[in-house]
């Protein structure tokens, strides 16, 4: 049975990778700050159970702010069941508004939960993984992480940065047999993502709206699989594969098949691409069209 440490691990997407894996016979420790909703986030693990042997373990910690913390809680995890076989870095938080318009505070709050929220799991789990030579990593990234759209100056970046992260750590890693995989979904239907929709900025959310909405559970069956079979990228839907081909770069390949994918399909996707860029820009001019427009109507008035 294989020992699966996911943080962010209370709600969402987090909790949805629990069950799944559950369901195949893996123990689980989750990680969060809120402990009523690890409780609850507990009880709901529990319920996919397929033998009684099965354990869930909460540890409420925040990822982000104390690294001797987050290595203290995971070397706990390690006592109690045994080395991490599969680490899941779901905890994220997204915060979407004009530049100029997000305080200034939420830049680095953003880089500390979506980025160092992740970098401080891995380095406790990464030396262990190590000494076994084998493991696996998951980056829970976004589209937004893949390009950079209006409203999220605060959030891309921070999503941006966990890619830099799992291309340089899968070179490091790779001669051990620990495989880095990062998952891009599209809005994925959560608590966190209701959050983020009060302040959305209209823009954003006409844009956003051309890629739909996904459901948590199904992410977390594709984002899992991908995990499984050592895929550095793991993405939804045909939006998803294409911007995952045409943003591939000098990412690591998983397969002869999917590097002759890529480059059959770059010129394609990139004219598809451009089409999708030019509606954006479009939209972006017609919403700040529209706001001039009802200004002068409030001034007439």
């Amino acid at each position: 049975p294989h020992l699966l440490v996911v943080t962010g691990g209370s709600s969402g997407i987090g909790k949805c990778i629990a069950m799944e894996c559950y369901k195949h016979g893996a123990f689980i420790t989750l990680v969060a700050r809120d402990e009523h909703k690890l409780v609850q986030a507990k009880k709901e693990v529990e319920k996919c159970a397929i033998n009684d042997k099965q354990v869930v373990l909460c540890i409420s910690v925040d990822v982000s702010k104390d690294y001797n913390q987050v290595e203290s809680v995971i070397k706990q995890a390690q006592e109690k069941l045994g080395p991490v076989d599969m680490l899941v870095n779901c905890a994220g938080m997204s915060i979407s508004g004009k530049f100029e318009e997000v305080e200034v505070d939420r830049f680095k709050k953003l880089m500390e939960v979506n980025y160092l929220g992740s970098v401080y799991p891995t380095r406790a789990v990464v030396t262990t993984m190590k000494e076994r030579r084998m493991g696996r990593i998951m980056f829970v990234s976004s589209q937004a992480g893949q390009i950079g759209l209006f409203g999220y100056t605060a959030y891309s970046p921070s999503k941006f940065a966990l890619r830099g992260l799992a291309e340089a750590l899968q070179m490091e890693m790779k001669p051990y047999n620990i495989y880095v995989t990062v998952a891009y979904p599209p809005d994925t239907d959560t608590p966190g993502f209701a959050e983020e929709n009060k302040t959305k900025p209209l823009e954003t959310r006409l844009i956003s709206e051309t890629s739909g909405v996904c459901q948590p559970e199904q992410v977390a069956k594709v984002v899992v699989k991908d995990a499984v079979q050592g895929n550095f990228t793991s993405s939804f839907g045909p939006d998803g594969y294409m911007l995952s081909a045409l943003t591939c770069g000098m990412s690591p390949v998983t397969s002869i098949t999917e590097g002759l994918q890529q480059i059959v399909t770059m010129g394609l996707f990139r004219t598809i691409a451009l089409f999708y860029l030019g509606s954006f820009d479009s939209i972006v001019r017609r919403c700040m069209i529209q706001r001039e427009q009802s200004k002068a109507a409030d001034k007439r008035e």
